[in-house]
C-alpha cells in the first residue's frame, strides 16, 4: 500500500489514469530506454498504437475520450464550433460537452473521483471530490473545486498550462525550461492528491507533451538541434509516471493514454486561402477577419483541422447551395480535396471523411460536411484575416496531431489493445471499476478481456 488505505472501508477496484496529451505509440516502443516505466507497463498488461478520432484535435478528443462517444452526442467537434443558424463562432468549454464523462458515471454509481488537467471542463464541476479544470481555463483559482485545492496549487506554483509563446523563438532554451517547470508542478500536485487523498478514479492529464511535440517533434524525428533535450524532457515525463505508480496503493489499476498520435510538420495549409483561389469562397472585402464577411457566392468555408462546410441553403444565413445540390456539390468538393497537391507535388489529403461516416447523434446539426485527413507532414489550418494569399507556408511549430498512433499502455494483463480506439477507453476504464454500464451507450467497448 502507498501512504493511506481505503478510507471508507470500500474494498473496490481503482483506477488511475494519466493522459499525456499527443504522445504516440511509437515513440514509447521505439525508445524503452528512455521509457522503462511504461515499456514495463505493457509488458505486465498491454500496450500498442489505437486510433483517435475524426477530427484529431484535443478539444474533440478529450470530451470523446471522456465519454466513450464521437463528437455528434458530445457536441465538441474542435477548438472553434459554429453556433447552430448563424455564423457566429465559440470556443467549446465543459458544460459545452453534451455527453456523460467518466467521472460522472462513477460518482453516479456511489464512487469517488478526482479529476486534473483534463482539456475541456472548465468550470470545474461540483460532483467530484477534487477538480481542477485544464486547457482553456483562465487561471489556477478559478478552475479549482473546493477551495483549498487552489490555495495548495497556488502555494507550489501549479500552472494550467505551459507557455506556449516562449516556443515561437528560435532558441527554444527558455521554452523547454518552462516545459520542465510545467511538468514538475503538474506532478507535485498529482502525487499530492494521488497518495493523500481517498478516490476511486484518479483521472489527471499531463499536456505539457503536446506543447513540446509541437515545437519539438522535428527535431526528434530528423536529429534536429533539439533531439537530446526532447528525449530528455520524456525521460522525465516517463519517471514522473513511474513514480507515481509506485505511491500509489497496490489495488489501483493505472491506465496511460494519450488522445492522438504526432508527427513532423513541413507545411501548414491555409484552406480557406485555398478554397477563396479555387473559387468556393469570397469576400466582401479585403479586410475581412470572419464568416460574417463572406459573400451570398460562396459554396464552402473551412475550420480547423480539416474540417469542411457546404454553405447550405436553409442552415446557412446567406446559404448559396440549394439543398438538392447538396450532395452533388459535397462530392465536387471532395474529389478537389482528394486531389490536392503539395509545393512538390505530393497528395496533401490522406482521405476525405463524410459527415454520416463520422458523427452520428443528437448533436449532428453543426457536425462539418466534410473532413480531411491530411497526409503526414500537411497541417490543415483555417482562419479568415486576410493575409498574401499564400496556401502553404510554414511557421514556429514543427510537429503536427495525427489520426492513428495515439498510446494506451496498462498493467492490467486483462486488457487487449488490438484494434483499439479513442472510443474503447471510458467503457474500459468503466469495467475495470466493477462500475455497471449498458454498451449500447458507448461508440467504443470494453477492452477487458476474460
Amino acid at each position: 500500500m502507498g501512504l493511506f488505505d481505503r478510507l471508507r472501508g470500500d474494498d473496490g477496484p481503482r483506477v488511475a489514469f494519466i493522459g499525456i496529451d499527443g504522445v504516440p505509440y511509437s515513440l514509447i516502443a521505439d525508445n524503452p530506454e528512455v521509457f522503462p516505466n511504461l515499456t514495463e507497463m505493457a509488458d505486465e498488461g498491454a500496450g500498442g498504437p489505437i486510433e483517435s478520432i475524426v477530427p484529431p484535435e484535443s478539444s474533440a478528443c478529450w470530451p470523446s475520450l471522456t465519454t466513450g462517444v464521437n463528437p455528434g452526442k458530445t457536441g465538441v467537434y474542435g477548438f472553434q464550433d459554429r453556433e447552430t443558424g448563424t455564423y457566429d463562432t465559440y470556443v467549446p468549454m465543459g458544460r459545452d460537452v453534451q455527453a456523460t464523462r467518466i467521472w460522472d458515471r462513477v460518482t453516479d454509481a456511489g464512487r469517488s473521483a478526482s479529476v486534473f488537467n483534463v482539456p475541456v471542463t472548465f468550470p470545474p464541476q461540483r460532483n467530484v471530490e477534487r477538480m481542477v479544470s485544464g486547457f482553456l481555463s483562465p487561471g489556477v483559482e478559478k478552475a479549482s473545486h473546493p477551495e483549498d485545492v487552489a490555495d495548495y496549487l497556488d502555494d507550489i506554483g501549479y500552472r494550467v498550462d505551459v507557455n506556449a509563446k516562449l516556443g515561437h523563438r528560435d532558441d527554444k532554451s527558455d521554452f523547454i525550461d518552462d516545459a520542465h517547470e510545467t511538468l514538475e508542478k503538474r506532478h507535485e500536485a498529482f502525487d499530492h492528491y494521488l497518495t493523500g487523498d481517498d478516490w476511486d478514479l484518479f483521472f489527471g492529464v499531463f499536456m505539457t507533451t503536446d506543447r513540446v511535440n509541437h515545437f519539438l517533434f522535428e527535431d526528434y524525428e530528423r536529429d534536429g538541434e533539439y533531439e537530446d533535450e526532447f528525449l530528455d524532457f520524456y525521460a522525465q515525463v516517463d519517471a514522473y509516471i513511474g513514480d507515481l505508480r509506485d505511491a500509489a496503493p497496490d489495488d489501483v489499476t493505472f491506465v496511460v493514454a494519450s488522445d492522438h498520435g504526432f508527427t513532423t510538420l513541413d507545411y501548414e495549409v491555409h484552406l480557406n486561402n485555398w478554397l477563396e483561389a479555387n473559387g468556393w469562397l469570397s469576400f466582401d472585402d479585403d479586410e475581412h477577419d470572419s464568416l460574417a464577411d463572406i459573400t451570398d457566392d460562396t459554396r464552402a468555408y473551412a475550420f480547423v483541422p480539416g474540417r469542411f462546410y457546404v454553405n447550405l441553403e436553409g442552415r446557412e444565413p446567406r446559404g448559396s447551395v440549394a439543398q438538392e445540390d447538396y450532395h452533388d456539390v459535397r462530392d465536387e468538393l471532395k474529389a478537389e480535396l482528394e486531389a490536392l497537391e503539395g509545393p512538390n507535388g505530393e497528395p496533401v489529403v490522406e482521405r476525405v471523411v463524410e459527415k454520416e461516416d463520422a458523427f452520428a447523434g443528437d448533436h449532428d446539426e453543426i457536425a462539418p460536411d466534410l473532413v480531411a485527413i491530411p497526409t503526414h507532414g500537411f497541417d490543415l489550418k483555417a482562419g479568415f484575416r486576410a493575409d498574401d494569399g499564400a496556401v502553404f507556408d510554414k511557421g514556429p511549430r514543427n510537429g503536427m496531431h495525427s489520426f492513428e498512433n495515439a498510446t494506451l499502455v496498462t498493467d492490467d494483463p486483462h486488457v487487449t489493445v488490438d484494434e483499439a480506439n479513442l472510443f474503447d477507453l471510458t467503457p474500459t476504464m468503466l469495467d475495470l471499476l466493477d462500475v455497471d454500464f449498458d454498451a449500447t451507450d458507448f461508440d467504443g467497448g470494453s477492452l477487458v478481456r476474460g
